[in-house]
């Protein structure tokens, strides 16, 4: 151990930083607990990205919905609720674009996937309904871009993946590539449709115009004769009862053929800003109407496409959209941030269905200090569809609250000695007064409005100089900077104290009036502040590279020495004894003398620490990484830790009572069941 601290002196002097200024110890843990067998589970909030419907056949009650992160969802009830049935794939990321329930056996469930990060994915079945699933080893990392079974023949599956188009003629069980092998034009196929009396005559489109063939692949033929060059086909649609009438949408808009495809002509009707048609739908009782979902709204069209109207507003990303083959005025959306839509009067209008279904991103996270049942979300990428979500019973119910937010991303919040909750999102700082509205009894989130609180009014000192009696002097007078608005990312803010403190991209930032006015700026020549703590009139502030101090509520700020080792900070935290806690890439570290020494739990089986809480009742303070799905609990005192694992990757940690909350990486805010208190 001695020899071990010799080594890191040394180090830290070779650095050039002075021994007095840095020491760098190590803990060492001894006594590590085993892990409690806790239950986590996800809460919310409900929505996110939706992106495709199945319904089992004969049962339209019963339906399958895919996500942008694996999970496969199932409702048994019209879609008015949904439970997660299964997660696929080993990753997170694995967008499921298409389910198929077996037309011959729908005890049989087909799911294909893609990645977005990587050139990857595969087909997953099921045989049982959805309680074990496999992978098809013929299409196993295959990035799978259409799928489709054949309504003339149930044995016959396509696939249309980055390399091609695939068929299988033994129900998906084996697969063999019909398009030529490393073709250089029928790949990146996005598109399939069927003729629906012959199974040989394939469309297939592609990132590059479609493509079709009349003998089940042997040959090809481009059809873009009224198409203009290099459209993305995203959706081909082939009427039933007239299968020379070929419907397509690409990025430069609808084309419509009755020509068996040989010959389009673009259909007018939707703007050009909505030209990316992501999927056609046609009305199984009436074929004149075909639903045209956009990145820019639902269009729908009631005489076969001579006309369209819009829907939705353009804020609506329609990935998907399902007819009731029972009732074709009941349609279902699956969309980007505001997942299931559903309407029962045509498309006329649309609400929400998203209770169980859970695929917000959520990047902040407040538990109420007077109500550990309240909890506060903040999230981004959705926009409209986002900004803070309220449960005032630990996660069991949510309301949004966005007003004033004007669809900017949150990524802190806070509260305030009077309760108020500060949120520090993409551009500024915004408050929620609790007496207006917010907080039951006497009314709902959704009824309170955010405030822009984003003033910066600096006072500097300035050098003028003057005669007195006759000598020229200088005389420094404070004088009033000009007062700009906050237009950075707010990153973490502290509002615990007397005075606020805010980390962004544009520096350090403090007010002394509740957040009415903001003096700061860059801090030792450095914006793009990371975290922010508070104790009393101490403050410590995080960038990646390093921590800043100050003793007068952020009115003076000084460097402060690291150990030598760390390459990249994350988060910093004041335990009410006054310690210093951070968390890096390199693990936990902590300081008791504001920075002369500092001590590193070095055993802790995760690095790469992202967050960082303390948990008063326990004395602990609780740690958190992306990375893993593990969290640890550290008792500073007895030098000692335990774990559990949570199933989810967490993002952020935070201590409700008895128990943790938690947001996770890719799965909303996910709640222990068991208390922290009883991980023995």
């Amino acid at each position: 151990m001695n020899s071990r601290l010799r080594f890191l002196s040394d180090l830290c002097c070779r650095s050039g930083v002075p021994a007095l200024a840095i020491q760098a110890l190590l803990l060492v843990i001894c006594g590590q607990g085993s892990s409690a067998q806790a239950t986590w589970r996800a809460v919310g909030p409900e929505g996110g990205d939706a992106r495709t419907f199945a319904a089992v056949p004969g049962r339209p009650d019963h339906l399958f919905l895919g996500s942008t992160n694996g999970w496969l969802y199932e409702s048994l009830d019209q879609a008015s609720s949904w439970h997660r049935l299964v997660k696929l794939g080993n990753a997170d990321g694995l967008i499921l674009d298409h389910i198929i329930v077996d037309s011959a056996n729908p005890g049989t469930v087909f799911v294909a996937g893609w990645r977005a990060d990587r050139l990857d994915g595969g087909l997953w079945v099921s045989h049982d309904g959805g309680r074990n699933w496999g992978v098809v080893d013929g299409l196993k990392g295959q990035s799978i871009r259409a799928f489709m079974q054949a309504t003339s023949n149930p044995k016959l599956f396509f696939a249309g993946t980055l390399e091609g188009v695939f068929r299988s003629s033994d129900g998906g069980a084996s697969w063999t590539e019909i398009s030529p092998p490393g073709s250089l034009e029928i790949h990146e196929v996005e598109s399939l449709a069927l003729d629906p009396s012959d199974p040989d005559v394939i469309y297939a489109g592609t990132w590059h115009l479609p493509w079709k063939t009349t003998d089940g692949g042997k040959n090809w033929h481009n059809i873009k004769q009224g198409l203009i060059d290099d459209s993305d086909v995203f959706s081909i649609i082939v009427d039933p009862e007239r299968p020379r009438t070929v419907i397509l949408s690409a990025c430069s808009g609808i084309y419509k053929s009755e020509s068996a495809g040989e010959r389009f002509r673009k259909i007018q009707g939707i703007p050009s800003t909505a030209r990316r048609t992501r999927v056609l739908k046609q009305d199984p009782a009436n074929s004149e109407i075909v639903y045209a979902g956009t990145t820019e709204g639902l269009y729908k069209t009631v005489d076969g496409g001579k006309t369209f109207k819009a829907m939705t507003g353009p804020e609506v990303i329609v990935n998907d959209v399902f007819l009731d083959p029972r009732d074709s005025s009941r349609v279902l959306l699956a969309t980007d941030r505001g997942g299931v839509q559903v309407s029962k009067d045509a498309a006329s209008s649309f609400a929400a269905s998203n209770s169980g279904f859970f695929e917000r991103k959520v990047e902040a996270l407040l538990v109420d200090r007077s109500n550990p049942a309240r909890l506060y979300a903040g999230v981004v990428n959705d926009k409209r569809f986002g900004g803070v979500f309220v449960s005032p019973n630990g996660g069991a119910d949510w309301e949004r609250t966005s007003e004033g937010l004007d669809g900017r991303d949150v990524f802190s919040l806070t509260q305030a000695k009077n309760g108020t909750v500060v949120a520090g999102t993409g551009h500024g700082i915004f408050v929620l007064d609790p007496s207006n509205g917010a907080d039951p009894p006497g009314g709902h989130a959704s009824t309170a409005a955010w405030q822009a609180r984003n003033t910066i009014a600096n006072t500097l000192l300035k050098t003028t100089t003057q005669t007195l009696r006759g000598t020229h002097v200088n005389i420094e007078k404070q004088v009033k900077a000009p007062v700009i608005e906050l237009e950075s990312r707010v990153n973490s803010v502290d509002a615990s104290g007397d005075v606020w403190v805010a980390a962004t991209s544009y520096g350090l930032l403090t007010s002394r009036d509740q957040g009415a006015s903001w003096q700061g700026g860059p801090v030792m020549g450095a914006g793009e502040y990371l975290s922010v703590t508070s104790h009393g009139e101490m403050m410590a502030a995080a960038r990646a590279d390093g921590v800043v101090l100050s003793k007068d509520s952020g009115q003076t700020w000084w460097p402060m020495g690291l150990p030598t080792m760390l390459t990249r900070i994350h988060r910093v935290l004041f335990s009410p004894d006054g310690t210093l806690w951070l968390g890096a890439r390199e693990g936990v570290y902590f300081t008791r003398d504001k920075g002369k020494t500092w001590l590193w739990i070095e055993r802790l089986p995760f690095r790469d620490v992202d967050d960082l809480d303390y948990d008063a009742a326990q004395g602990r303070v609780v740690v958190s990484s992306r990375n893993s799905d593990e969290i640890y609990s550290i008792d500073p005192k007895a030098m000692t830790w335990k774990w559990l694992k949570a199933g989810f990757r967490i993002s952020l940690i935070r201590v409700a009572g008895d128990h943790l909350v938690a947001a996770s990486l890719n799965d909303g805010v996910v709640v222990e069941k068991q208390g922290i208190g009883h991980r023995e």
